[in-house]
C-alpha cells in the first residue's frame, strides 16, 4: 500500500486536513475497498499531530461513511464505492469555484428555509435564535466565537422549518461554509462589517417572528449577497442575490462594498 500522505500545516481544522487527506487516498485508489488503515499511532506520527487529532479525522471519516471501524482490529475502508453519505472534500473547498458552487447551493436552501421558518417556527425557536444573536453581539467580528453563534443562527433556522432533511443538508453546507472561512482568514474585519452583518441577521430574524414569509426570504437573500461579498466572492458569483424589488438592498450593497474598500485601504 504506497500511500503518499504528507505532515499537514498548522491550522484550527488539523482533523478536518488529515480526513480529507485520506479521504483523497481512498479517491485515488491507494486505498482500496476492505484495506486497513495504519494505526492510529502511525497516522500520527506520519502527519505530525496528536492522536486525538487522528481519532478526530477517523471519527469523521465514519461519519462520512468512507472506513468502519471495530474495537481491536482497526479502521477499514468501506466495500461500497459508492457512499450513502454526503461528503464535501475539504481541499476542493480552497478552490474558487468550489466554494462559489458551495455558496450557490447554501442560497438556494436558505432562502426556502427562511420562508419555511417564517411559517412553522415556535416560541422556542425564536428563543434560541435571539440567544444566537445576543451571542454573536457579544463575541469580536469573525472571531471563532463569532462564527460559532452565526452558524448557530442559522442551525436554529433550519430547525424552525420542521423539515429534518432541510435542517441536515444547511447544517451540513453550513458547516463547510465556516471551516473554509476560518482556514482562509479572508473575512474583512472591522465595527461596520460588525454592524452591517449583524443587522442582517436581526432583519432575518424580526421577519420570522413575523411570520412574512416573503420578507423572510428577502432578508435572508440580502445577508447571503452581503456574505458573499465579505467572502471575496463577487456580486453574481453566488445565487444569494437579493431580489429586484427590494429596493433598499443595493443600498446597502453600496455601503458594504464601501465599507470594505474603506477597511482594504486602512
Amino acid at each position: 500500500m504506497a500511500l503518499k500522505l504528507d505532515k499537514v500545516n498548522r491550522g484550527p481544522h488539523l482533523s478536518t486536513l488529515v480526513a480529507s487527506s485520506i479521504s483523497r487516498e481512498i479517491a485515488q485508489g491507494r486505498l482500496k475497498p476492505g484495506d486497513q488503515l495504519p494505526t492510529e499511532q502511525a497516522l500520527a506520527t506520519t502527519f505530525g499531530v496528536s492522536r486525538n487529532v487522528v481519532r478526530e479525522a477517523i471519527a469523521r471519516l465514519r461519519s462520512e461513511g468512507r472506513i468502519w471501524s471495530q474495537q481491536g482490529r482497526g479502521a477499514f475502508v468501506v466495500e461500497s464505492n459508492n457512499p450513502t453519505v454526503l461528503t464535501i472534500d475539504y481541499e476542493a473547498l480552497q478552490r474558487a469555484d468550489s466554494f462559489r458552487n458551495l455558496f450557490e447551493l447554501r442560497g438556494i436552501l436558505e432562502v426556502q428555509a427562511a420562508a419555511l421558518a417564517a411559517k412553522r417556527r415556535s416560541e422556542a425557536d425564536l428563543i434560541a435564535m435571539g440567544d444566537a444573536l445576543a451571542g454573536m453581539r457579544a463575541a469580536p467580528y469573525g472571531s471563532v466565537a463569532w462564527l460559532r453563534s452565526d452558524l448557530e443562527f442559522h442551525r436554529t433556522v433550519a430547525e424552525a422549518t420542521r423539515n429534518a432533511y432541510m435542517g441536515q443538508f444547511l447544517v451540513f453546507v453550513s458547516e463547510r461554509v465556516r471551516e473554509s472561512i476560518l482556514a482562509a482568514g479572508n473575512q474583512q474585519k472591522s465595527d461596520d462589517m460588525a454592524r452591517i452583518t449583524l443587522g442582517e441577521h436581526e432583519r432575518i430574524f424580526a421577519a420570522i417572528r413575523a411570520g412574512d414569509r416573503e420578507a423572510a426570504q428577502a432578508a435572508m437573500r440580502d445577508h447571503l449577497a452581503g456574505a458573499a461579498l465579505r467572502v471575496g466572492l463577487h456580486e453574481g458569483d453566488a445565487a444569494a442575490e437579493p431580489p429586484a424589488q427590494e429596493a433598499a438592498s443595493p443600498v446597502r450593497h453600496s455601503r458594504l462594498r464601501k465599507a470594505i474598500r474603506k477597511q482594504a485601504a486602512g
